[in-house]
C-alpha cells in the first residue's frame, strides 16, 4: 500500500519510523546510553565526534592565525563569516539527502573536508601559508560544512526508534559540544607546540577516520518513490512550503535565524578578539574560553537526553533562548577570563537547552518525507551568523565591545519575546504538537 502526496508516493513500510526495540536493560537503560543499542548509532557517534574535533581545531587555529596575521577584528569577522557561505546551499544539500540518501551525502562531504585540510597542511608544512589561501580554503569548506549538522541529525532520525529519538538527539549533540572542549584545547596546544602544518596533519586524519566510520552507518533508506518525475527545485519549494505552512516550524526557523544573528557571533567568531584584546591571553587561553562555552553546552545536551520524553520542546526552546541572552549580556561585563569563563559555561548550557529541543521539534514534525529538506532550511537560518558578524566588527571599532554585544543581546531578547507572542498558540500550550514528541 502506498500513500501519494504532491506528486510523490512513499510505501507504508518506508514511511513508518523504525520500530521500537526491546526495552534496554542494565546500564543501557540510562536514557543517554539507550541509543547505543542501535548498531548504526554506534558507528555514527564516533564518526560525528571525530569530524567535530576537526571542525573545532580548525576554528581555533585559523581564527587565531587570521587575527595575529592581520591584526584586525574586521578581518576576523570577515573570515568567520565566509565559513558560512554554504548556508545558502543548505536546503539544496538537504534535498539531495532526501533523494540519494543522507549517509551518501554525508560521506561525500567528509571526504571534501579531508582534502581541504590536507591542502592547508601542505601550505603550512611548506612555509608558504598566508591569509589568502586560508580565506580560499575556508570559503570552499564553508560551502558544505554548514550542512553537516543537518545531515547527521537527519541520519539519526532515519535510523533511531521513535522511543529513543530525543535521547539520541541529545547524545548526538554531545559530539559537537564535547569536541569544542577537546578540539579547541587540542587545536590550540598543537598549534602552539608544533605549528600549523602538523596540527593540520592531525585534523586531516580525524576527517578521514570520520569518513570511514560514516561508511558503516546504516538504516532503511528513506527515499521517496515518485509517481512523476519532479525537479530538484520543486522538491526544494515543497520543503519551503511545508515550513511556511507549519506554524511551530516557522517559529523555530525565525528563532534559529535570530540567535545566529545576535547570539552566536560572540562565541562563533569574536572569542579570539576577546582573548587577545580584552583579556590579553594567548591561543591557549582562547582554547580555554571556547572549552568553557562547550562544557556548558555539553551539560545542557546531557540534561536534554536524560529528560528524554519529559522535555517540552517548544517551551524549553523559548525560555532557554531568553536565559542564553541574559548570560551573554552578563559575560561582556566580566573583568577577567575566570569570571568570563564561568558565564560562558552558563551561556553554553542555556544554548543547548534551546537548540536541541528545536531540532527535536523540527525533525519529529517533518517525518521521513521532509526530514532532509526541513533540516536544510534550518541550516539556511545560519546565514544570520555572517549577517551578524560583519557589522559587529565595524561596530566594535566604532562604539566598543561591551556596547555592541549588549545591543545585540537586547535585540535578541525583544525579538524572542515577539516570536513567542506571535506564535503563542502553537508554542506554549502543553498539548500543542510542538510540545509533544
Amino acid at each position: 500500500m502506498s500513500v501519494a502526496t504532491g506528486g510523490a508516493s512513499l510505501s507504508h513500510a518506508q514511511e513508518a519510523a523504525p520500530a521500537p526495540l526491546a526495552a534496554p536493560r542494565g546500564i543501557m537503560a540510562l536514557p543517554l546510553l539507550a541509543p547505543f543499542q542501535v548498531r548504526s548509532f554506534r558507528f555514527q557517534y564516533p564518526a560525528d565526534l571525530l569530524t567535530s574535533w576537526g571542525f573545532e581545531m580548525e576554528n581555533v587555529i585559523l581564527g587565531w592565525y587570521i587575527l595575529v596575521a592581520t591584526g584586525s577584528v574586521v578581518w576576523l569577522t570577515a573570515f568567520a563569516s565566509i565559513q558560512y557561505l554554504g548556508t545558502l546551499l543548505a536546503p539544496v544539500i538537504g534535498m539531495a539527502g532526501d533523494r540519494v540518501g543522507h549517509r551518501q551525502v554525508l560521506c561525500a562531504m567528509r571526504v571534501c573536508y579531508a582534502l581541504l585540510a590536507a591542502t592547508l597542511m601542505t601550505f603550512g608544512l611548506s612555509g608558504r601559508l598566508s591569509p589568502t589561501p586560508v580565506f580560499v580554503v575556508a570559503a570552499c569548506s564553508g560551502l558544505i560544512r554548514s550542512s553537516d549538522l543537518a545531515m547527521r541529525n537527519a541520519l539519526v532520525a532515519e535510523t533511531m526508534p521513535i522511543d529513543r529519538f530525543t535521547a539520541a538527539m541529545g547524545a548526538s549533540r554531545t559530539t559537537s559540544d564535547s569536541a569544542r572542549i577537546v578540539g579547541s584545547l587540542a587545536g590550540a596546544g598543537l598549534f602552539a607546540l608544533l605549528g600549523l602544518g602538523f596540527a593540520y596533519a592531525a585534523i586531516t586524519v580525524f576527517y578521514l577516520c570520520g569518513f570511514l566510520l560514516t561508511l558503516r552507518v546504516g538504516g532503511r533508506r528513506q527515499r521517496m518513490v515518485r509517481a512523476t518525475d519532479t525537479s530538484l527545485w520543486r522538491d526544494l519549494l515543497e520543503g519551503l512550503n511545508y515550513v511556511w505552512d507549519t506554524p511551530g516550524s516557522l517559529a523555530a526557523m525565525w528563532l534559529a535565524f535570530l540567535v545566529n544573528l545576535t547570539a552566536f557571533p560572540l562565541t562563533s567568531g569574536l572569542l579570539p578578539f576577546v582573548a587577545r584584546e580584552i583579556y590579553h591571553i594567548n591561543q591557549t587561553g582562547l582554547g580555554s574560553l571556547v572549552a568553557c562555552f562547550a562544557t556548558g553546552a555539553l551539560l545542557g545536551s546531557i540534561v536534554v537526553s536524560l529528560g528524554n520524553r519529559l522535555v517540552r520542546p517548544a517551551r524549553m526552546m523559548i525560555i532557554a533562548a531568553l536565559v542564553w541572552y541574559a548570560m551573554l549580556a552578563v559575560f561582556v561585563w566580566m573583568p577577567g577570563p575566570l569570571s568570563g569563563g564561568t558565564m560562558l559555561v552558563l551561556a553554553g548550557f542555556a544554548q543547548s537547552l534551546s537548540m536541541v529541543p528545536m531540532a527535536v521539534m523540527l525533525l519529529h514534525s517533518a517525518g521521513p518525507r521532509f526530514r532532509g529538506r526541513v533540516m536544510g532550511v534550518r541550516m539556511f537560518a545560519i546565514y544570520g551568523l555572517p549577517l551578524g558578524l560583519l557589522p559587529a566588527g565595524a561596530l566594535i571599532n566604532g562604539m566598543g565591545f561591551v556596547p555592541t554585544i549588549s545591543l545585540y543581546c537586547l535585540i535578541g531578547v525583544l525579538a524572542t519575546l515577539a516570536i513567542a507572542r506571535r506564535w503563542r498558540a502553537h508554542l506554549w500550550p502543553l498539548l500543542a504538537p510542538a510540545n509533544n514528541h
